[in-house]
């Protein structure tokens, strides 16, 4: 089995999200830190993209929900922390 671009960038991007799920869960990294929601937003858009590549529009439409939800966490992320000061 050969793989292609696309592969590698989907295995990337699920790559990511895995072990920011499995550290989350380990008790390593919080839901609402910076380090967890920068996992989301690019394993989620990496594997949006190789979705998108390989034209398996469900994946694209879950993927993409998902970097979108992340980047909203992003954002709510930063606005909270000027708030505090």
């Amino acid at each position: 089995m050969q793989l292609s671009v696309n592969d590698y960038i989907g295995f990337t991007g699920v790559f990511i999200l895995l072990i920011a799920f499995l550290l989350n869960l380990a008790g390593k990294l919080s839901k609402d830190g910076l380090p967890y929601i920068l996992m989301n937003v690019f394993g989620a858009g990496l594997a949006c993209i190789a979705s998108y590549l390989i034209r398996y529009i469900p994946f694209v439409i879950l993927e993409g929900t998902w970097t979108v939800v992340s980047i909203a966490a992003l954002i709510n992320y930063f606005f909270a922390k000027d708030e505090d000061f």
